[in-house]
């Protein structure tokens, strides 16, 4: 008999855990409508046959990432869209937000992680369909958060796969030199023209594609990520700030928080750049308007309370320091949209100017600046 009985309970464990594997192994995707509008919400200057600085401020949702095609396709329209108003030609800079290539490890999962109602709930529907990667992942984690260090490094290769893909094809498919916003990846490196990672730290990297769809240079790296993300990504002080020719002139990326930093400033002045592209992020759909909560970093004065935290972008960013700066022009550009419980804000601007009073906050935006 008790042998009769552990026989029917192994049947049984291994029957559960055929149906796990199976379940894991599915992928259906859900139907989702996506909105493609977009609108122009700032437009400065004149066309003068020397390009323009093209940001997008995206609004996107973890549905937005369930499938590439799906995503590719909305990030298309919004280009085309620009297109037709006539605000791309050989000479553009498209520049996207911080984090909208961190966002791919969302694609190809399962519905109930993006039902979840929380980031907290949809990480583990993340873990429990990814069983090994997220196993593997875990034994390599590093810093204070190593569950959330886990959750990124799990399908580190296919987000990068995925980020070269997406973003080099939509660069070549317009023919615009882009700036693809930023993905977190452990030790990323072009080798052979690809996006690959290796065993090590993760670090908050931005790549430009020229209007070939190829890479130009290697990741640019975050020398001072933001404190929303510092127990996970790495800082990297000695990472070159690199200055990439492009047609509209000498580009440089600084990746969110870096904007603010003098030394940054006074680096890129040595290299010639030109044109300061910042990709950035804000997590919380209230902080840009919240009170500026000071900074920890070194050789940052603000003090906070001074001000709201959109009025400290603009006063430590390019834009509120010409006295610092070499560069022509600059952009900063920002995420919106809400991922399960945590939204995003920031209202994109260019050199001083930012939206009008009374301008629509919902919707992609074009933020577009002749030079």
């Amino acid at each position: 008999m008790r042998k009769l009985l552990g026989l029917c309970l192994s049947a049984a464990l291994v029957a559960l855990l055929l149906s796990y594997g199976v379940w894991t192994s599915q992928r259906p995707l859900g139907h989702y409508l996506s909105d493609l509008r977009s609108h122009l919400a700032i437009n400065q200057g004149t066309p003068a046959g020397r390009g323009n600085l093209l940001g997008i401020e995206t609004e996107l949702y973890p549905t937005d990432y369930q499938d590439l095609e799906r995503l590719h396709r909305k990030l298309a329209a919004w280009l085309q869209q620009a297109r037709e108003q006539g605000l791309l030609n050989d000479k553009t800079l498209v520049v996207l937000p911080e984090h909208i290539g961190t966002w791919l490890f969302a694609a190809g999962e399962k519905n109930q992680f993006y039902k979840a109602e929380t980031v907290d709930e949809a990480m583990t529907w993340l873990a429990w369909s990814n069983p090994i990667k997220f196993v593997s992942a875990l034994l390599n984690a590093r810093g204070e958060q190593r569950l959330g260090d886990a959750h990124l490094r799990m399908k580190a290769q296919s987000m990068a796969s995925d980020y070269q893909q997406l973003f080099g094809g939509l660069a070549s498919e317009f023919s615009v030199t882009l700036v693809a916003g930023s993905i977190i990846l452990p030790e990323p490196h072009i080798e052979g023209g690809q996006l690959t990672v290796r065993p090590g730290p993760l670090y908050n990297v931005s790549l430009v594609f020229g209007a070939d769809g190829k890479p130009l240079g290697q990741p640019q790296r975050q020398v001072y990520p933001s404190v929303h993300q510092g127990g996970y990504v790495q800082a990297d002080r000695q990472a070159p700030l690199q200055v990439f020719d492009t047609p509209a002139g000498r580009l440089a990326v600084l990746i969110g928080s870096d904007s603010w930093y003098p030394d940054n400033y006074a680096r890129l002045n040595a290299s010639g750049a030109e044109l300061i592209a910042v990709p950035a992020f804000i997590p919380g759909r209230q902080r840009w308007s919240a009170p500026w909560p000071g900074h920890t970093n070194q050789g940052l004065t603000l003090p906070a309370g001074a001000l709201s935290e959109g009025e400290a972008w603009q006063r430590l960013t390019l834009t509120g320091q010409p006295s610092q700066s070499n560069a022509r022009a600059g952009i900063s550009v920002f995420m919106h949209g809400q991922f399960w419980n945590q939204g995003a804000s920031g209202d994109s601007f260019v050199h001083q100017q930012t939206s009008p009073p009374g301008a629509p906050l919902g919707g992609t935006r074009l933020i577009n600046l002749w030079l």
